[in-house]
Order: C-alpha cells, then sequence, then structure tokens
C-alpha cells in the first residue's frame, strides 16, 4: 500500500497538469475564432461612405469615382464589386539590422480585379507571411482603380485594348502599353501580363527598360501605366459633363438622421 500511494499521486499530478494544460487552451482557442468570425461577418460602417453603401443609398462603384470619393473601408469594395480574384505576385523577405540581430519580416504583393475594368495593388510587410498577404489585399481594394479600354481600328463589339499609348515608370522600370488588333492577345512578360488581364484587357503590346527583374517596380509601373488610361484627354472626353450632387449632399438628411440615431444609442 505504502508503493502503491506514491505512483497514484504522481498520477494525479501529472493528469491534473495535463488536464489543465488542454482546458486553457481549448478556451483560449475557442475565444480566438469567435472574435474572427464576429468581425469579419458583422461590418459596422464608421464612415458616411460606408453607412451609404451597406444601406444601399450608392449602388455603383463609378458613382464614388465620379466625385472622387475617398474610400477607407474595404468592405465597401466587397459590397460594390462582389466579383474580385487576387493574386498573389510576390512574396521576398526583408530585414532590418537592430542591436540585437537582424529582423526578419516579409513582403507580399498582392494585385486585385474582376477582369471588367477595375485592378488594383497593395503591398504590406508583416512579420508572417498570411498577415502580409491578407494586409496586401486590403490595401489592393483600398486602392482599386477604374481601367480605360478602347478599340484599336474599328469599333465593332466590346473594348478589347488600351485606347492609347501609355506609359508608367517606377524606380529605373519604365513600362508602355500600346494598343493591339483584335485577337493578338497580351504580349507581354508574366508580370504585366497578370496585371493586364486582371483589368480586363484582352489584346495589347507591351514595352518595357530597365531592371524589369525588380519586380515591385515592374508590377508598380505596370499599375501606373493602367491608371494613366483614363488620365489622357482623348476628343471623346470633351464634351461637358452634366454633375449632379454628390451622395454626401443628396443623401445629407439620411446621414443626419443616422447620426443621430448613433448618438441617442
Amino acid at each position: 500500500m505504502a508503493d502503491a500511494a506514491p505512483a497514484d499521486s504522481r498520477g494525479g499530478r501529472g493528469g491534473f497538469g495535463r488536464g489543465r494544460g488542454r482546458g486553457r487552451g481549448g478556451r483560449g482557442r475557442g475565444r480566438g475564432r469567435g472574435r474572427r468570425d464576429d468581425g469579419e461577418q458583422a461590418w459596422n460602417p464608421v464612415t458616411k461612405l460606408g453607412r451609404l453603401v451597406k444601406d444601399g443609398k450608392i449602388k455603383s462603384i463609378e458613382q464614388i469615382y465620379l466625385f472622387s470619393l475617398p474610400i477607407k473601408e474595404y468592405q465597401v469594395v466587397d459590397t460594390l464589386l462582389p466579383k474580385l480574384k487576387d493574386e498573389v505576385m510576390k512574396i521576398t523577405p526583408v530585414q532590418k539590422q537592430t542591436r540585437a540581430g537582424q529582423r526578419t519580416r516579409f513582403k507580399a504583393f498582392v494585385a486585385i480585379g474582376d477582369h471588367n475594368g477595375h485592378v488594383g495593388l497593395g503591398v504590406k510587410c508583416a512579420k508572417e507571411v498570411a498577415s502580409a498577404i491578407r494586409g496586401a489585399i486590403i490595401l489592393a481594394k483600398l486602392s482599386i482603380i477604374p481601367v480605360r479600354r478602347g478599340y484599336w481600328g474599328g469599333k465593332l463589339g466590346a473594348p478589347h485594348t488600351v485606347p492609347c499609348k501609355v506609359t508608367g515608370k517606377c524606380g529605373s522600370v519604365i513600362c508602355r502599353l500600346v494598343p493591339a488588333p483584335r485577337g493578338t492577345g497580351l504580349v507581354a512578360a508574366p508580370t504585366p501580363k497578370m496585371i493586364l488581364s486582371l483589368a480586363g484587357i484582352e489584346d495589347c503590346y507591351t514595352s518595357s527598360r530597365g531592371s524589369t527583374k525588380t519586380l515591385g517596380n515592374f508590377v508598380k509601373a505596370t499599375f501606373i501605366a493602367i491608371s494613366n488610361t483614363y488620365s489622357f484627354l482623348t476628343p471623346d472626353l470633351w464634351a461637358e459633363t452634366a454633375f449632379s450632387q454628390d451622395p454626401y449632399q443628396e443623401f445629407s438628411d439620411y446621414l443626419a438622421k443616422a447620426g443621430e440615431k448613433k448618438i441617442k444609442y
């Protein structure tokens, strides 16, 4: 009996310790999952634009572009453009020298688009790869821009190429986009080819120079070139635009009532 007692006590302590560890781990994991799911499902907008989009007052992202309204919440883009697809262009480690040694983080380049005239680019640096990709996707949604498409020859069918020759520059990399006939395809390196495909451009010639092996600058130069499609004023854009009230003025009474309700609660 004397020999059996210590064995039982050791077994009890060991079992109690293991059980306590599992209990803490289980409760911790459960709380973490609950908070993350609630954050993903429930969107409580904090900006005027977010409230208007969530309540269905703004139904198209073109209304936002028309009045150059800044987008501060990525859920606005999720609501208005539900068919966005993202592509991780590159993940590279970056280091910083500190007194304790080298601190390594990961830099992610993510392109996003709907293959129908909208494209965005996000760059994020984080301690973990997953966090960097997640942050880059959010930044890409916040930086999404409209893409102007045009024709190479006769204006038959849907627009299929860039409307004119455009150029973008980042660092030493210069990327030039040239209109191409229908059926040509994307004559480009893999990096700009992916950006142009996400933007919805079907036919295009490209020309690049500089250190294109620096993929970050190559992606940014292509993105800048695409964004310049709307900065070039062609004769078909000379007509005067009859502007209406911007959404903040049009729905000012609604926003005021929403603000009063929030203050009461």
